[in-house]
């Protein structure tokens, strides 16, 4: 097809002609051969049928007495026919009688077909039945060659070629003058048309050619060739609009892209800015990106200062405008004030553009064009109405920047003062979360302690009834047995003194479970007791902890002896003590020194003559990491922790609060990497100093009394008892509280009293008040003692039951026993 396309037009009629012809006399060719093809074979069908019948009809004797000879001799008479390749006569049984083979192999079917014809490989195939009297007796079998028909066919065929071939010898002469009349016109066209292409010549036009289709066609295409001609001249006037036009679109369409490259731009900023929670981490992404895909050649962010005269701090600058920024004295931190440099617009919310900094006669825009920034656009940061700082954006070029890019840059400044905002409020927030997480954990962290401290109380009273007995037994045996030997009373001193670290130790939980009120009376502390307590105390956490993890704390201590007391609330103060430990053992992550030191001096204020001037110091002193300017100036600070979720930010906050309440005061020595030095100093009052000098007044051992003992323990009664027996007294006890009111009751019914009541406190059921409170109801003269682990508690908050008379500590020392008496007896002798 690709070469007749490329075939004359005279060429392709011919041969359209030509081939029309043929496929026509082929088809009728075609038709004939089958035709005659069936009309063949139909009657060589007809011929068989019939020669097989009469076979049939002549072999009927034969079958019927199944003369095979017959039979034999009745199908030779099929040598006459040259087309009969083949013949069987098979008997009703289905069996061959009688064969005949004109010449070769033939295989005959191994039973007989119905009656009619096959065509099958060549051959026709007949089967006839044999009828003796209506009845069946056998069939014939003919098998017929087809080669004469094909015979026939061939010989048609032959003909129809010589046919064919002369009719195409035929169209081919008389396609040339027939195919004239319409290739001719035709030509005619194309000629003008390649004429008319080759020299863009509009007014050449082809002739005309009649009233027929070609002619029709050719006044078309002379009358398009006239509206082309018209168009032509129309279309170079448009194409000069156009061009025109296209022009303009392009420069618009440069614009938009531009506009749409900064609203990507905007975006990007934006979304990249929004994923930043820290102001600087803001800023920096801002301006990293304005100078890479701006781009500009200097930009930075300063944050608004509005007090005094007003002046903008540099927070930030972009990493290719720093050199251009120390060449303008414009680095991070610097201060650029407002009114000198023509920044006053802006601060109060509007844009600036200064297209040449050269013509600007403020200091700024003078340093920016000397550094070869020309042109520069400044942009407020604008939140609620107020502005919190501005947006440099420069360019070596004067009038580089065009409206679209600073109105781009206004949109940047609104975005980055959202986001500003929100990491503001989103820090504020935090802090508060992390406040109110600190908060909620210390109030857990006192909850527990409160659980604990409960748990203690209960630890230290079944702790102090047991070790009561031995301690009264180790006494009496020391004060009443002058036949100990060395050993036995070495023995004894050692379980005494065992029994007294003991019962200081108990009392340290009870102080532990004491609550922190401001209210609580001060009563005289002696400052190195306290500290040795508050070393034992807190031993586990600078001593045993370090060694656990691999590292030593040295502990080193400088007490100065005979300290004068201070009035204050002790635990109040030990626990201070043992915070400001704790920090110092978290100062030394990898061991060091650990010094407790106190003095008594003078205030550098203040000079030896000032007699009552006197401070009492106490210093805690570490050889840890130290602490920075700032640290060392809001360590005080509630909250304030620099041991990120390891601290409340309480501990010194407390220590503080304790401080002032004392009327002491603290001081903070610290450097990075030279340690620290907590020192508090106390006022030390005269009426303090003859407190602490006050002398014990002797007692005088009383005479024989009528005693009772009321406790719970029996142990602790039966100490007790023979304790008191051994002084001389008589002793009742009673086990628990409501046998104590019934003795007590009853011996008064029996006329009978007792001089002195010794009751414990926490009893079940009926305790140590309930007690106080009957005995004096019946008899008010009768002194009560009250024994109890929180003795001097009871007596310093005031809360000493009111029926009872003394209030002694458990375990009780036989001094403290023998003093409660004599002053029982004062009192009830006066």
């Amino acid at each position: 097809m690709h070469r007749l396309q490329h075939l004359p037009i005279k060429r392709k009629l011919t041969l359209v002609i030509v081939l029309a012809s043929s496929v026509v006399l082929l088809l009728a060719c075609a038709a004939l051969a089958a035709f005659q093809l069936y009309e063949f074979r139909r009657a060589m069908v007809r011929d068989m049928t019939v020669l097989a019948d009469v076979l049939a009809t002549n072999t009927r004797a034969a079958v019927s007495f199944q003369d095979e000879d017959a039979a034999r001799e009745s199908l030779r008479a099929l040598q006459a026919e040259p087309f009969v390749m083949a013949a069987s006569i098979y008997n009703a049984r289905g069996e061959r009688l009688a064969d005949y083979i004109r010449s070769g192999r033939v295989v005959f079917p191994a039973k007989p077909g119905p009656a009619g014809h096959q065509f099958i490989d060549g051959h026709l195939l007949i089967f006839r039945p044999i009828i003796l009297r209506d009845k069946t007796i056998g069939t014939m079998f003919l098998q017929a060659d087809l080669a004469g028909v094909y015979q026939r066919l061939r010989f048609f065929g032959g003909i129809a070629l010589l046919v064919l071939c002369g009719s195409f010898v035929l169209a081919f002469i008389l396609a040339g003058p027939l195919q004239r009349p319409i290739s001719v016109p035709i030509l005619a066209l194309a000629e003008t048309a390649r004429t008319i292409a080759e020299y863009k010549d509009y007014t050449v036009r082809a002739p005309p050619q009649g009233r027929n289709e070609v002619g029709m066609l050719t006044d078309a295409f002379n009358q398009m060739l006239s509206g082309i001609a018209e168009r032509e001249t129309a279309l170079n006037t448009a194409n000069e609009t156009l061009r025109a036009e296209i022009a303009e679109r392009k420069h618009a369409e440069g614009r938009v892209q531009a506009q749409l490259a900064r609203l990507e731009l905007l975006n990007q900023i934006t979304r990249a800015i929004g994923e930043r929670k820290n102001l600087q981490n803001i800023f920096q992404v801002a301006i990293r990106n304005l100078e890479e895909h701006l781009p500009v050649n200097f930009s930075c962010i300063g944050i608004y200062d509005p007090s005094g005269a007003g002046s903008l701090t540099i927070a930030s600058v972009g990493k290719n405008s720093a050199k251009l920024a120390a060449d303008l004295d414009m680095q991070e931190k610097a201060q650029i004030p407002v009114g000198e440099n023509g920044l006053a617009r802006c601060v109060r919310g509007h844009l600036v553009y200064e297209s040449d900094t050269s013509q600007v006669h403020f200091p700024i825009p003078k340093r920016l064009a000397r550094a070869g920034v020309r042109s520069i656009v400044v942009a407020p940061l604008l939140v609620e109405s107020k502005v919190f700082g501005v947006l440099f954006a420069g360019r070596t070029e004067p009038k580089a920047f065009s409206s679209g890019e600073c109105e781009f840059l206004k949109q940047l400044s609104e975005h980055i003062a959202l986001a500003a905002h929100q990491a503001q409020l989103y820090d504020a927030l935090q802090q508060a979360y992390d406040d109110l997480r600190q908060t909620q954990q210390a109030v857990m962290q006192q909850e527990r302690l409160r659980a604990l401290g409960q748990m203690a109380s209960g630890i230290a009273h079944d702790i102090n009834n047991a070790i009561s007995p031995v301690a009264l037994y180790t006494e009496s045996l020391l004060e009443n047995e002058p036949n100990l030997s060395t050993r036995a009373r070495g023995y004894l001193e050692t379980i005494q003194h065992a029994i007294e670290d003991v019962a200081a130790t108990v009392a340290r939980m009870r102080e532990f479970y004491r609550q922190r009120e401001t209210q609580l009376a001060p009563t005289p502390v002696r400052i190195n007791d306290l500290m040795k307590q508050v070393i034992d105390l807190s031993r586990a956490r600078w001593s045993d902890m370090p060694q656990q993890r691999g590292f030593m704390i040295k502990l080193a201590t400088e007490f100065e002896p005979d300290l004068p007391v201070v009035m204050g609330v002790e635990s109040e103060i030990r626990e201070a003590l043992i915070n400001l430990i704790f920090n110092a053992v978290d100062a030394m992550p990898d061991g060091g020194t650990l010094t407790l030191r106190t003095k008594l001096a003078w205030p550098k204020s203040m000079t030896p003559a000032q007699a009552h001037g006197k401070r009492l110091y106490v210093e805690v002193s570490d050889t840890g990491v130290g602490m920075e300017e700032d640290t060392r100036r809001r360590c005080l600070e509630p909250f304030f922790t620099t041991k990120g979720e390891r601290g409340t930010g309480l501990g010194l906050a407390m220590v503080y609060g304790t401080v002032r309440r004392h009327g002491a005061e603290i001081e903070i020595d610290s450097a990075v990497g030279r340690g620290t030095t907590m020192r508090l100093n106390f006022p030390v009052p005269a009426e303090a100093v003859a407190e602490a000098t006050k002398t014990a007044v002797p007692y005088v051992l009383p005479s024989r009394l009528r005693l009772l003992v009321v406790d719970d323990d029996p142990l602790l009664i039966k100490s007790l008892c023979d304790i008191l027996e051994t002084d001389g007294h008589f002793v009742v006890t009673a086990n628990g509280g409501q046998a104590g009111i019934d003795t007590f009751r009853s011996t008064l019914s029996r006329g009978e009293s007792f001089d002195v009541v010794f009751t414990d406190l926490g009893m079940p059921y009926v305790d140590g008040r309930k007690v106080a409170s009957a005995v004096k109801e019946t008899s008010p003269s009768t002194p009560v003692i009250l024994l109890t682990g929180w003795g001097q508690r009871l007596i310093i908050e005031g809360d000493v039951p009111p029926h009872v008379d003394q209030v002694l500590n458990k375990p009780p020392k036989l001094r403290e026993l023998r003093e409660a008496l004599t002053r029982c007896l004062r009192g009830k002798n006066s």
